[in-house]
């Protein structure tokens, strides 16, 4: 009698154990793919962060009106399409034969959303990100019921393991660029010209979407939760006034991020995977208390994808507030770096075996030339993330310009 208890209570041991291992969650990888880039995996479940592959060309392909010489990406002179054979080929080197499971989006714009609704289309993933994203989608085939849009104060469960907190945030910029920085939604499908292509001006086909989405992930691994934070733009400017879309308020960015911590227990993050620089950051850092930095955003919108980074991550005023709070920066050396986070910490790796599928470098090359330019800079990070304040040249970019950059 006393061996069948004892069998019993082994079977059942291991059956918890096997339940137990089958629902664990490993590490959590985070890959920067440029911009505001992200490859997520969370256990099994897989996830694209806007994942902006094709280039829509710079000005003068867009230009300003007249009248808000500062809001350069307002109109442009003609329609684009999708870069389909990157996006297939990027695909195949990170998922290899897997599917996508989650397509987020953070906002509207070209070069957030403009991808979005291919890698939906040829992985089968479920689109999450604003009522605009989710238009742009459907013009462009996607069902309406792949995605879903999300406004603000959403819990979404991911897996078993994983809650995400969608948090109403701002855009880059300031009155003197109303149309790229104010809260403007689309109320229709886009149309697309004769040949199935759209126009990326922020004051045409590609708003803001009513603003950013910011998403706060909370993960239980089998070592312990783990938390981190991403808001592909943000502007000091406004970010603790309220949003108000349509006459709807949807409160202030603070706020909202506020009571997405308290929502989700937690008083700290992990990671804050941010844009803005230092003004952000001094409004962010005291709701989340990171324990990390990670950059995005910061590369520029319109160099080539395929060069990997083009010139090194730098910002001293930023760097140095974050020192002051003891939160640590780690900024990519490339495209595809890859960082792994778990209860114990947060760790950069080389992801070599992907860069190699792609032909980039583990580490990013650079000329004599270029680097030292940049010791004598404060910053290579535009500004912001969408760049408004480097409307005219600068040092970096005539460096760019005469291509001192090597790969």
């Amino acid at each position: 009698m006393l061996k069948k208890i004892a069998y019993s209570f082994l079977f059942l041991f291991l059956c918890a154990q096997s339940a137990f291992a089958a629902s664990a969650v490993n590490p959590v990888e985070l890959t920067w793919m440029s911009i505001a880039n992200w490859y997520i995996k969370i256990g099994d479940t897989k996830i694209m962060m806007d994942a902006y592959i094709t280039r829509v060309p710079g000005p003068p392909f867009f230009y300003a009106p007249k009248n808000l010489p500062e809001d350069p990406y307002a109109f442009t002179t003609k329609s684009y399409g999708v870069d389909t054979a990157s996006i297939k080929k990027v695909k195949d080197a990170v998922l290899g034969k897997g599917a996508l499971d989650y397509m987020m989006v953070g906002h509207s714009h070209f070069d957030h959303s403009w991808d979005a609704p291919m890698w939906s289309k040829l992985t089968g993933a479920k689109m999450i990100g604003g009522v605009s994203t989710c238009l742009q989608a459907e013009a462009q085939g996607v069902k309406t019921s792949q995605c879903q849009s999300v406004s603000g104060g959403e819990k979404i469960a991911l897996n078993d393991n994983t809650d995400v907190y969608v948090v109403r945030f701002n855009h880059s910029g300031n009155n003197k660029n109303p149309i790229q920085h104010f809260a403007r939604e689309l109320y229709q499908p886009p149309t697309p010209d004769a040949k199935g292509q759209y126009r990326a001006g922020v004051g045409e086909d590609y708003p803001n979407g009513g603003g950013n989405r910011a998403y706060l992930f909370v993960v239980n691994t089998d070592k312990g939760k783990v938390s981190f934070f991403i808001n592909s733009s943000a502007s000091a400017y406004d970010l603790d006034k309220d949003i108000i879309v349509d006459g709807v308020n949807y409160g202030s960015p603070i706020e909202d991020l506020k009571m997405a911590m308290k929502a989700a227990g937690l008083d700290k993050v992990d990671v804050w995977i941010g844009a803005g620089g230092k003004p952000v950051a001094e409004l962010v850092v005291p709701v989340l208390h990171p324990k990390v930095y990670i950059p995005h955003h910061w590369d520029g919108l319109f160099n080539s994808f395929w060069k990997g980074i083009p010139y090194p991550y730098k910002d001293n005023d930023l760097a140095d507030y974050l020192k002051r709070e003891a939160i640590e920066l780690i900024p990519q050396k490339q495209y595809f770096d890859s960082y792994s986070l778990s209860a114990t910490g947060t760790h950069l790796t080389a992801n070599h075996s992907v860069k190699a599928k792609l032909g980039f470098h583990d580490e990013q090359k650079f000329s004599a030339t270029m680097l030292n330019s940049i010791k004598h800079m404060a910053s290579t990070t535009a500004g912001d993330d969408c760049g408004e304040t480097v409307i005219r040249p600068s040092i970096l970019s005539i460096i760019l310009a005469l291509n001192l950059f090597i790969k």
